[in-house]
């Protein structure tokens, strides 16, 4: 039973049946007088009964984020849970349905308020591969504990924080009931219809090159009317950006999300919902169950709300990693860096043992840490050679990544190795040859969806591999759930359009500035990002003669090497750049890192223009990027960054010149003026 007004109401019984007995005690009392004591008494108690009935059908229970800007409300109305999410006092999400449908009972109608309770949570964490470093997490708790008409009970646990929100359903054993199947979900939001939205398409299963979809990599909607439909009629994927008029800004996403539960993706908007879906039937090749099959006691995964009224605190967020913990140790930290990838620009034609050398000098040369050598290696250059080409990476002081399949009964492919990562024997088998091969990161591709098994794949991947003393990439994948901080030994996943596609269509070189000022804003702002950018050929081949035309500038290409955040970096450079492209270009790659100590949006809106900077160490990076149609005049207000007044690098495309480091001056106080030309780029490092 809800609580609240109870203590009120029982104050008015007692002031009423005080009066009756006095009545009572008075001999001189009329009858009349008695008869209305009675009546009096008899209303009251109809009246308490009708309002405790009230109190326990509409529930409204509040909780604020430490700061009191944010509220979320959570209530019962009809028997059905709902929220209200309200900011600076503008409600940013409108009454939206909570609950759960499950083989076992339906939680999400017939219900009623059994308790709640409310506490703080409070914690700091050092994070090596995320935005920021160390972060300290302070919220606000509220658990409200409700029942079904079978008596079934269920919780939702809300953490709300200054701009974010968390929240699960904790669901206990269910009698002499212990395994549930969550068959749907009535979680929503419910957005005013001013709302515009940032949004990309959840994919068809088993579409694509070789039916290796959905892989997150469709094109968004940007600033699109509510009701915009997706694609292929299943709803968009995470992370989703929407704009509530001149509001403000949510941003919503998920995480936590492990081998014990399935994805999930936005719906369509229905009604005025986009509601919580789970994966398709056909994704994996119709392998595993599309609904995830879970023990009791269980916790569902946490979904991620965060609400502003401007666009830092939704680039700046943390909320993935505030609320998870990590599963396992690790014998090391996860390896970040930067390496040399072939295949990027070379293609399939490189996996050879000559060029996969000449990457390697190369990688050397630069002063790097990695070289990715690509699919078909092991056909290519064979099991037995590997040795050979492995040692000559040692010899240089280069780590090799090798890229292997997921696997291949889901899928078309026809990249090799095959069937080396899908089944636990044969991958410790596998590991173990890599382990004594010195291989300390693989790169694994072509998942196939968000099922129960496949995120359960992902796991056992990353568990297996840490137990080797390997790190994990993952490609052609789904968008990773706070595993930066969960896996410690997973350093990258794609989910994205990435640079790959630059080389396949030229659409892809028209809209690169485009989508790299959507990225900070949307995909990068809620996981690590292995986009494997920063290609200074003009056109996309080997000669660079042919293939598709880069339209962005050199410094552009600079600038995504620090928007786009993931710990390893696999750059597009080939060795014609070391002669051919601007040396300060080059000695800026040799110098720029792969993580980073804190991370401030400087200005910009998703689709047109970012101006991001983040910090390594006492050095802070500031990098923009322009999609507009005309050059960009800004004044640059980095008093955040805490900056010392001197001097500062600046790199600017400028049409017609190649790329020059120049001296800027940075008055304390002081706006930067700057010029950010069309599909062009900017960077300014400073201390």
């Amino acid at each position: 039973m809800c609580t609240a007004g109870v203590g009120y109401f029982t104050k008015i019984l007692y002031r009423e049946l005080s009066i009756v007995a006095i009545f009572a005690k008075d001999n001189r009392t009329q009858s009349c007088d008695k008869n209305i004591a009675t009546y009096r008494m008899k209303k009251t108690i109809l009246s308490l009964g009708i309002l405790l009935s009230a109190s326990v059908c509409s529930a409204s229970i509040p909780v604020s984020s430490p700061d009191g800007k944010l509220k979320v409300v959570t209530d019962i109305v009809s028997g059905k849970p709902i929220y209200s999410v309200i900011y600076n006092g503008n409600t940013m999400i409108e009454n939206s349905p909570l609950g759960l449908r499950t083989d076992v009972g339906d939680f999400s109608t017939g219900m009623s308020m059994v308790d709640s309770k409310t506490s703080t949570v409070s914690k700091s964490f050092d994070q090596d591969k995320i935005k920021k470093s160390h972060i300290d997490y302070n919220a606000n708790s509220l658990v409200t504990t409700m029942k079904n008409g079978a008596g079934q009970e269920i919780s939702v646990e809300w953490l709300v924080s200054d701009n974010d929100i968390a929240f699960r359903y904790n669901i206990p054993r269910q009698g002499d009931t212990g395994a549930m199947v969550v068959e749907s979900e009535a979680t929503g939001f419910r957005f005013p219809a001013e709302t515009k939205v940032f949004l990309t398409s959840q994919s068809d299963a088993m579409i694509g090159w070789k039916r290796t979809k959905p892989s997150y990599e469709e094109f968004y909607i940007t600033d699109a009317p509510l009701d915009s439909v997706s694609k292929f009629g299943h709803g968009f994927t995470f992370p989703g950006l929407f704009r509530i008029g001149d509001k403000g800004w949510v941003l919503l996403s998920e995480t936590g999300v492990d081998g014990y539960y399935c994805a999930s993706h936005l719906s369509d908007n229905v009604d005025g919902v986009f509601s919580i879906a789970y994966a398709m039937p056909e994704e994996n090749n119709g392998n595993g169950s599309a609904a995830p099959g879970i023990s009791l006691p269980k916790s569902t995964p946490w979904r991620t709300i965060t609400v502003a009224d401007n666009l830092s605190p939704i680039v700046e967020t943390t909320i993935p990693w505030n609320v998870v913990e990590p599963r396992y140790e690790t014998s090391r930290p996860g390896r970040p860096g930067k390496g040399t990838w072939s295949w990027i620009v070379w293609q399939d034609n490189s996996m050879n043992m000559a060029d996969q050398k000449t990457f390697i000098d190369l990688a050397a040369d630069l002063g790097y840490d990695n070289i990715l050598i690509d699919a078909g290696w092991d056909q290519n250059i064979g099991y037995d050679r590997m040795p050979e080409l492995l040692g000559y990476a040692r010899e240089k002081g280069i780590r090799p990544i090798l890229w292997y399949s997921s696997s291949g009964h889901w899928n078309d492919i026809v990249q090799s190795p095959i069937d080396k990562m899908d089944r636990p024997i044969v991958r410790k088998k596998e590991m173990k040859w890599l382990r004594d091969n010195g291989v300390e990161c693989i790169k694994v591709d072509f998942f196939g969806g968000d099922k129960q098994e496949t995120m359960r794949l992902y796991e056992d991947i990353l568990s297996d591999a840490a137990d080797y003393g390997i790190d994990v990439i993952f490609h052609g994948c789904t968008l990773p759930r706070g595993w930066e901080r969960m896996y410690p030994n997973h350093v990258g996943s794609e989910a994205v359009f990435a640079s790959e596609n630059l080389i396949f269509e030229q659409i892809f070189c028209d809209m690169e500035a485009f989508h790299a000022t959507l990225h900070p804003f949307i995909r990068n702002s809620v996981a690590l990002m292995e986009y494997g950018g920063t290609i200074f050929n003009r056109r996309m081949s080997r000669d660079n003669n042919s293939g598709n035309t880069r339209r962005t500038g050199d410094v552009f290409q600079l600038a995504t090497s620090v928007l786009f955040q993931n710990p390893v970096q696999n750059f597009g450079l080939t060795p014609n750049n070391l002669t051919e492209t601007a040396p300060d270009a080059i000695s800026f790659m040799k110098e720029v890192p792969t993580t980073w100590d804190d991370t401030k949006l400087i200005e910009g809106y998703p689709g047109r223009y970012v101006v991001l900077a983040r910090r390594h160490g006492d050095k802070w990076y500031i990098a923009g990027v322009n999609a507009l149609k005309e050059p960009l005049k800004l004044k640059l207000d980095l008093s955040a960054l805490g900056l010392k007044t001197g001097s500062a690098v600046f790199y600017a495309d400028e049409k017609g010149k190649e790329v020059k480091a120049k001296t800027m001056k940075i008055k304390k106080d002081s706006s930067v003026p700057v010029e950010i030309l069309p599909d062009g780029g900017v960077v300014i490092v400073a201390e």
